[in-house]
């Protein structure tokens, strides 16, 4: 399982299998939620069985206040897992797809420097050494955004910025004010300076409270959110349909161990209230898909699409 992310060339044709045999949108990727720990000179743990489905963090770069003072911006062309990564959008360039590099969010990509429960500590007990871990995560996600357009152009690129970590079941709005908005605010700016047409960000998990700020973030025209089943697809066209195509959002949990009936309902739901976006609208599970979900559920996903809404041309 771990070769989807270790080698390129067999991860990029297989995605690309998968997804004309299901009959799926999404172009191949390459990324996971635990970017960072690794580039930054931490270890990662990739998976090796069927019982592991993602990477994650095993040791963080950052152990200490005085680690964060002495962190040194990776070198985006060899850091961890990137050289892969340019590795794979070549072959998305090369055979027409969508060009893409996923990364965190300032604070998910913060936290995988040095764990969540102390990046926590310091947002109320150190705030100035918070926001110094932040301000590299934001450099950091720039330097590697930069790299990608001077290497592939800004036409067919679309970054993609998952955020989990900055869900109300971990900090609060009012620490998401304070802390994240300014940066993911100032990065996205930045991004958009580059000529990048359009970010996919997806607001992972239970983010309602969240939501008035993240409005406030520039996602491009349109941008793309995409949201967990905790937001309703209602709410994220209120805060979102004007600027930006919802993305969303089956509940994971659903999608693999539900029964046809559950999956096609509310799949269909989805669709109902998607349809009322302004700007669009793109059926997708809450989070990744994992990799041993009953390959006939997306066949009842793609039934529902077919019943009830419409494919891209």
């Amino acid at each position: 399982m771990a070769t989807v992310y270790s080698d390129p060339e067999k991860s990029y044709p297989a995605q690309l299998l998968t997804q004309r045999m299901y009959g799926y949108d999404q172009d191949p990727f390459l990324g996971y939620a635990a970017y960072g720990t690794y580039e930054f000179g931490g270890e990662t743990s990739f998976p090796s069985g069927d019982n592991i489905n993602a990477p994650c963090s095993i040791r963080f770069p950052v152990k200490s206040e005085k680690d964060v003072e002495g962190l040194q911006l990776p070198n985006p062309k060899k850091a961890g897992m990137l050289p892969r990564a340019i590795q794979f959008s070549k072959l998305q360039q090369q055979n027409g797809t969508g060009i893409s590099v996923v990364l965190g969010g300032v604070f998910t990509l913060a936290a995988n420097l040095c764990g969540i429960e102390k990046l926590c500590i310091w947002l109320s007990g150190e705030p100035d050494i918070a926001n110094k871990l932040l301000s590299t995560a934001t450099d950091h996600i720039l330097d590697v955004i930069s790299l990608w357009v001077d290497e592939f152009g800004t036409e067919r690129f679309i970054p993609q910025l998952w955020e989990p970590v900055a869900a109300n079941s971990i900090i609060s709005p009012r620490h998401f004010e304070r802390f994240v908005l300014p940066h993911q605010k100032s990065l996205h700016e930045k991004i958009l300076a580059l000529g990048v047409k359009h970010i996919l960000c997806h607001a992972c998990g239970e983010q309602n409270k969240n939501l008035p700020y993240w409005s406030q973030v520039p996602m491009g025209n349109p941008g793309i959110v995409s949201i967990g089943n905790q937001v309703s697809i209602k709410s994220a066209i209120e805060h979102f349909g004007d600027t930006c195509v919802i993305a969303g959002n089956l509940a994971t949990e659903l999608v693999v161990g539900g029964t046809a009936r559950e999956i096609y309902d509310a799949a269909k739901s989805c669709i109902e209230d998607g349809r009322k976006a302004p700007r669009g609208f793109i059926l997708m599970t809450a989070c990744e898909t994992p990799p041993l979900t009953p390959p006939y559920n997306f066949y009842v996903i793609n039934k529902a699409v077919h019943d009830c809404g419409q494919m891209s041309e």
